[in-house]
């Protein structure tokens, strides 16, 4: 039950430390997936807190409660919980609060959370005690409310923005010295640390943190200020979280990730050394007390870790003890196993003890003898000393151990990191970095004012078609399912989307089909280099329910072809509700056939209920009683969402030619 400002001033004045951000995931074998991999981090990494995140408008508050108690009680790491306040009843800020307590977490980082909605806008059905926007409408109404309801029971947080915030996603409405007074009254308020959002701008967060230490109120001189890093992923979730976050990719760090960009591996790699790079910028300046990093992990664990190794940021077991984290780092220094059978060096005939098992070590199973001693017979490859067989005489789960597991080294490192690939929307639905990748929950990611301009009135079927179509020109840059244009890949089936959606069937996802083209391809590439990647065809989109029944029997004669199915009133339909579909595949040198891409009724199911909450999400844009509010509710009421594959990869056009024909 420690507070984080407690635990960072116990540390010696010129220590570093460091935090780690988790999301709810999505799907219960994400949960499962998700609490070993806090296991082994927690176990690892040792950081000094975790961070929970909350959903918009509480849209994911009980997953986040679940997932805050497993990492206070179950691992006992010190947890802070995001607690966001607008378009969310004051009770359940309150019930949040009390069921902190009651876990016996200590932390809060509050937030505001989606622009707020005023009267007007607030659902009509909702009661009329549970309006929040009259008291708690910015962050600093909860810091106050906390502080007046709990005291100084909780340790609280801020979020600051180096680079700015924008709320209208304009450029020019960045600029951090319009924020720094709004930072200096939340800080007044009650305010205990303040954490930044991301960026990889060093030089703008360095000016930006001597702006705040140097400010004339003096609230920021000793405060911690924690830096917020997120550990590039993939070339395309970097991309698109540097675009929602409006976060400047500098010149020099754009252009070396252009080089790799190709390569998914080379651009981890090259990522690790930028966010390594950021970290030892910001050590070397002076901070007045202990120096804080926080990571975005998006739920995946090793670049992150890789990072950390790198930056020696991993405290020892004991601290001021280095034992076990020089272990850790030998280890990752190429520790090799020796040439003699289970660590025993036959020059010198004595056992030594690799604590890393070589991913180039032979996995398949097969029958061995425990022996005491090795022999020289050319059987040794079928015996095992009583180490390797099972009968311990120190604790296996060495540190060393499970940091080259979360680095992804050998059999078990491949096991936990199956899914570094790059995962959202159309990963795998049991990772736990499945769906969005900012962990949220349902949000349209603009603003009121921003989503008017961008689909402005729509009062007929038509209207919505048009904007549909219109983002599939390129004429408007965002959909309420999609912040982005079309990217090239998807470009080259351009007419055919179109066509669907000018019937009023409207696409929020695709893919064409593509044959075995090499992994370096400016369109269709992904993965390490000199490997050859394969889809299939799909579609996903809205259309009305008598559509959907005619469509329907006609793909339930093709072989060829898999559905999955919903509405919004729960009810679900697939040609096939067991199987699972990998959509997306490649083969590369030395590597296992990887499929990032996957469709199958769990990962459907959970994108179906977030689909249709952001038909809700856009509605509530506006007014209750506006025809467009009514017209956007009688189609999520009336409307199926429906994912079409089609099997045969070889053949470009099935797809387009099944769906497109009288």
């Amino acid at each position: 039950m420690e507070k984080i400002t407690d635990k960072i001033a116990a540390l010696p004045k010129d220590a570093n430390f460091f935090s780690l951000e988790f999301f709810p995931p999505k799907t219960s074998m994400g949960s499962s997936n998700l609490q070993a991999r806090l296991d082994r981090m927690s176990r690892a990494l040792r950081p000094l807190f975790v961070t929970v995140t909350w959903g918009a408008g509480g849209s994911t508050a009980s997953k986040s409660l679940e997932l805050a108690e497993i990492c206070q009680r179950q691992l006992g790491l010190t947890t802070c919980l995001h607690l966001t306040c607008t378009n969310m009843s004051r009770s359940l800020v309150d019930d949040a609060l009390a069921e902190a307590k009651a876990l016996g977490i200590r932390n809060i980082l509050a937030l505001r959370g989606d622009p707020p909605r005023n009267e007007e806008y607030r659902d009509e059905e909702a009661p009329e005690e549970d309006a929040s926007n009259e008291e708690l409408t910015w962050a600093i109404d909860l810091v106050r409310y906390i502080r007046k309801e709990h005291g100084d029971y909780f340790c609280v947080g801020v979020a600051a923005y180096p680079e700015g915030h924008a709320d209208q996603s304009v450029p020019e409405y960045q600029d951090p010295e319009q924020d720094i007074p709004y930072l200096v009254e939340k800080t007044r308020a009650g305010a205990d640390f303040i954490m930044t959002q991301l960026f990889y701008d060093v030089e703008a967060y360095k000016k930006y943190e001597s702006r705040l230490r140097n400010h004339p109120s003096g609230v920021f001189e000793d405060i911690p200020i924690i830096p917020g890093l997120m550990p590039v992923q993939s070339y395309q979730i970097l991309k698109r979280t540097t675009k929602l976050s409006h976060a400047k990719l500098p010149p020099d760090i754009e252009e070396r990730l252009d080089l790799v960009r190709g390569d998914d591996e080379a651009v981890k790699r090259v990522g690790v050394d930028i966010l390594s790079e950021i970290v030892e910028d910001i050590k070397g300046n002076a901070a007045p007390g202990p120096r804080g990093f926080h990571f975005y992990t998006l739920n995946l664990e090793k670049a992150v870790a890789f990072i950390l190794e790198r930056c020696q940021l991993i405290p020892p077991s004991t601290p001021g003890v280095n034992g076990d984290f020089d272990i850790a780092v030998e280890d990752f220094d190429g520790l090799k196993v020796s040439d003699g059978i289970n660590g025993t060096d036959t020059a010198k005939g004595q056992l030594r003890k690799s604590r890393r098992r070589e991913s180039s070590v032979n996995s398949d199973p097969h029958n061995r003898v425990v022996v005491e001693r090795a022999s020289n017979a050319g059987s040794a490859s079928y015996e095992a000393s009583a180490d390797e067989a099972g009968i311990p005489k120190e604790r296996i789960n060495t540190r060393a151990n499970t940091l080259a597991i979360s680095e992804g080294e050998g059999s078990l490192g491949r096991e936990a990191t199956w899914d570094d690939y790059p995962n959202g929307r159309w990963g795998d639905a049991r990772s736990p970095a499945y769906g969005e990748i900012d962990g949220y929950g349902v949000s349209l990611h603009v603003s009121i004012t921003q989503a008017i301009r961008l689909w402005g009135h729509p009062t007929t079927i038509d209207d919505i078609s048009d904007i549909f179509s219109r983002h599939i020109s390129g004429e408007i840059a965002a959909i309420p399912w999609s912040e982005e244009g079309l990217n090239a890949e998807t470009n080259t089936i351009r007419p055919e989307l179109l066509k669907l959606n000018k019937r009023g069937w409207w696409t929020v996802a695709s893919q064409p089909a593509v044959n075995g083209i090499r992994s370096n391809d400016r369109t269709f590439g992904w993965g390490p280099k000199n490997g050859f990647v394969f889809q299939k065809a799909f579609v996903e989109l809205f259309l009305p329910a008598a559509d959907w029944h005619s469509l329907r029997s006609k793909l339930s004669r093709l072989e060829e072809v898999s559905f999955y199915a919903g509405n919004n009133a729960g009810e679900f339909d697939s040609s096939d509700a067991e199987s699972v579909n990998a959509v997306t595949w490649g083969t590369f040198p030395g590597k296992e056939i990887i499929t990032p891409t996957i469709i199958e009724q769990v990962s459907f199911r959970a994108w179906l209920e977030e689909a249709f909450g952001i038909w809700s999400e856009w509605q509530r844009v506006y007014a209750a009683s506006s025809p467009t509010a009514k017209l956007l509710r009688e189609v999520s009421d009336g409307y199926w969402l429906v994912n079409i594959i089609h099997h045969g990869y070889v053949e470009d056009m099935a797809l387009w030619e099944l769906l497109l024909e009288p």
